[in-house]
């Protein structure tokens, strides 16, 4: 019998090996310190502004390594973080408000590689550095918010269906309606039933001509759970302002969001881009007053004048239509008439109403998105950077109201897919839904970082050098195919690591620590397995192919009971033990294909070809004594005997 692959098979096996070498390479390259600056809303990042930029960190001698633009940012690679820091303050200084100057670790990865796709894996923040938070969302203000609108909401429906009452309050959770007679009172009780079914009556002793209604529990979790999506999905988008390539945002509990950011230095800036507050407003254009007057001064009584993104002053009506707590989804794509971007919005129940009402009786005027955000700008004032708050308020879409909508409607008139894709953006997650107060902040500095990642190297290493030694020593060149085999299968799992950009962390690299040392059990069951049919009296041939056959079933079911073990640490398990869980996995799967088949295909190259008298698997014991270093059936006869 002759132990053989196809070479279909070798050829797979080899290639895949290669691949993920490839791919596995960039993690070998390191980091580079770097800023990446890139463009706001309308503001270009031409060749003009990047050569003001470089001209700034010439004039305050910071040197830079490399850069590297685009069509929409410019990255700047440093040699240490001190010269980082100080570019980003100048830069910040110079650029203003309309750019971002985000810090990062830019990736080292020469561009042959990189051109090809591969990628390093993303650090966590235990081995990269950076800050912790643990923000918790004040759902009483989400409530008392939707309270107030329905307040509002229970105004607008009375007046709309000539319900006459004296006074409309809510107080402690509830809301109160008095009214002068009963007829009032029934069609006011049938208009809440119909119309806003997230009221529930609340009945009170002598409660007379008097409506007591509050929020059902129902609608109470509606709005804690849209609050904590709404807020994460805002959070997300606010995050790619900082640059961080893996940042971790997830719900933990009902009411709070765990929020890491791997890489991030400037502590204080993520703190105001986290807990800035947004909102948009959707409001009628003023089209009977002149704007020019209004932006010398001269602004009308209901009007408010705002800017437009590119400095055009522009005349509103103070009313606010809807606001974006109101929105309950917004996609881009075409207009099916024009074939022009549009932004297709669709508003809940009260919004709805309250849109509809106002385009039906403005078809053919425009209307406003306004955008307003607080935020923070780093200026130089008497040559120190200062620190300013300020509050944004500018038109980001005017578009003209073509026919009576309410729920779902489409905004036109835009430039361009990009712009249409990020007025759908902010739509969708401009504003937070409930404001939000950090509870808890960590900071993780590079230097513990960097620690992280030597003691982790150094655990993987160490373990991996023990596991080399044992297995050459107790079974010689079985075990060296093995050694091979496990080098391999950390080749393999970086490789897929990296391709699936996946974020390593400490519990990661635990994962890996195990992996290696399960790697070779299934070795050590094959090999022993060879043994003993070496012993029953096989051939060397008949003893290799029955070895990895027999022993097949035992590695499967093995590695299944801890791959189930992992899956469920992965869908129950929160961010580290996750990590764990992925790396362990992965490093199953891995060591399955490394210690099933690239230690056949070798043991096939050594041996498959060859007639065998003996096989260098040392040593073998047989009643208590140790028969031989090469191992041969007429040994085993022998030792048996004696």
């Amino acid at each position: 019998m002759l132990n053989q692959f196809p070479a279909w098979k070798n050829c797979l096996i080899i290639i895949t090996i290669l691949v993920a070498t490839l791919y596995a390479l960039p993690n070998l390259f390191g980091s580079d310190p770097s800023i990446q600056v890139s463009a706001l809303r309308k503001a270009v990042l031409d060749d003009a502004k990047i050569n003001q930029i470089k001209a700034v960190l010439e004039q305050n001698n910071i040197v830079w390594i490399n850069d590297d633009a685009s069509e929409s940012s410019l990255l700047l690679r440093f040699a240490n973080t001190d010269s980082q820091l100080k570019a980003a303050d100048h830069i910040r200084a110079e650029l203003g408000s309309d750019y971002v100057t985000a810090l990062n670790l830019a990736p080292a990865t020469p561009e042959w590689l990189a051109g090809l796709g591969a990628e390093p894996m993303y650090l966590g923040l235990d081995l990269r550095g950076g800050v912790h938070f643990l923000l918790e969302i004040d759902m009483d203000s989400a409530i008392k918010q939707a309270e107030e609108r329905y307040t509002s909401d229970l105004k607008t429906g009375f007046r709309e269906n000539k319900i006459r009452y004296t006074k409309v309050e809510s107080n402690d959770g509830l809301i109160v309606v008095d009214f002068k007679d009963t007829e009032n009172l029934e069609n006011a009780r049938n208009f809440i039933s119909s119309d806003l079914q997230g009221l529930e009556f609340v009945s009170q002793p002598e409660e007379g001509l008097r409506l007591v209604t509050r929020l059902s529990l129902n609608k109470k979790r509606e709005i804690k759970k849209f609050a904590v999506a709404q807020n994460m999905t805002t959070l997300r988008n606010r995050v790619n302002e900082l640059g961080v390539a893996e940042p971790v945002i997830q719900q933990q509990g009902e009411e709070r969001i765990v929020v890491q950011l791997p890489g991030v230095q400037d502590t204080a800036r993520a703190k105001e881009i986290l807990g800035a507050t947004a909102t948009l407003e959707f409001r009628l254009a003023d089209v009977k007053h002149d704007v020019q007057l209004a932006a010398q001064g001269r602004v009308p009584a209901g009007s408010k004048l705002y800017r437009e993104r590119d400095g055009s002053p522009v005349l509103l009506k103070q009313q606010i239509i809807v606001t974006g707590n109101q929105v309950v989804d917004a996609s881009s794509g075409l207009d099916q008439q024009t074939g022009g971007p549009m932004v297709s919005v669709t508003l809940d129940g009260v919004g709805a109403k309250k849109m509809g009402r106002i385009t039906s009786d403005n078809i053919g005027k425009p209307m406003a998105v306004v955008f307003i955000e607080s935020k923070s700008e780093i200026k130089k004032v008497d040559g120190e950077f200062v620190r300013e708050r300020t509050q944004v308020e500018e038109v980001i879409n005017i578009a003209t109201i073509r026919d009576n909508f309410s729920k779902r409607f489409q905004i036109t008139g835009l430039d361009s897919t990009t712009e249409a894709r990020n007025l759908a953006l902010l739509l969708r997650a401009g504003a937070l839904a409930a404001p939000m107060d950090i509870v808890e902040e960590r900071t993780v500095g590079p230097s513990l970082g960097k620690d992280n990642i030597e003691k982790g190297f150094k655990s993987v290493v160490v373990g991996f050098i023990l596991v080399l030694l044992f297995m050459v020593l107790y079974y010689r060149k079985f075990g060296s195919i093995a050694d091979i085999a496990l080098a391999a299968n950390l080749v393999l799992l970086f490789a897929v690591l990296s391709f699936l950009q996946a974020t390593l962390t400490l519990p990661g690299i635990a994962g890996i620590v195990l992996t290696v040392g399960m790697a070779v059990d299934a070795n050590v069951l094959i090999f022993e397995r060879i043994r003993e049919e070496l012993k029953s009296g096989s051939t060397p041939q008949q003893a290799i192919h029955a070895g990895y056959e027999k022993a097949f079933s035992t590695i499967f079911d093995a590695n299944l009971t801890t791959l189930i073990a992992a899956v469920v640490l992965f869908s129950f398990g929160t961010g580290p033990i996750k990590g764990f869980a992925v790396t362990l996995s992965i490093g199953i799967v891995t060591s399955m294909f490394t210690a099933i088949l690239v230690t056949r295909m070798l043991i096939n190259w050594l041996y498959g070809a060859k007639r065998l008298d003996s096989l260098s698997i040392w040593p073998l014991w047989v009643n208590g004594k140790q028969v031989a270093q090469d191992v041969t059936p007429d040994s085993l006869t022998n030792g048996a005997k004696g």
